[in-house]
């Protein structure tokens, strides 16, 4: 089993997406996780840093600047989704990444207070 790093860059990304309330409160995260098309199109037109600070786990070993580097994806490239942050936290809890579980409800809860 793969073992993860929180990315700290990324949580904090993710809360000043929130706090610019720039989220999807409801959405189907099957659908609207970025598939590999997406990922690929929005490296054409952004750099790995970019790409790195929409996933909060950092793969262990992994090596930098590739897609297998970067885990637990929390937003679509644009907007943070709930639905994201829910399967984050279940995935993490899942496979006991303590620290991805963990930034991920908390993110979750600023998530729900910000939405009021």
């Amino acid at each position: 089993m793969a073992k993860y790093e929180l990315n700290d860059a990324a949580v904090e990304h993710a809360r000043d997406l929130i706090d610019k309330k720039q989220y999807v409160l409801e959405s189907n995260w099957g659908d609207s996780q970025p598939d590999a098309e997406a990922q690929n199109a929005f490296l054409d037109k952004h750099t790995f840093a970019e790409y790195a600070s929409w996933h909060l786990g950092l793969t262990v070993g992994a090596t930098d600047e590739t897609k297998g580097r970067y885990a637990f994806v929390f937003g679509d490239f644009r907007r943070v989704h709930r639905s994201a942050l829910i399967a984050c936290v279940y995935r993490a809890s899942e496979w006991h990444h303590k620290d991805v579980e963990l930034a991920a409800h908390e993110l979750l809860q600023r998530l729900d207070a910000a939405s009021g």
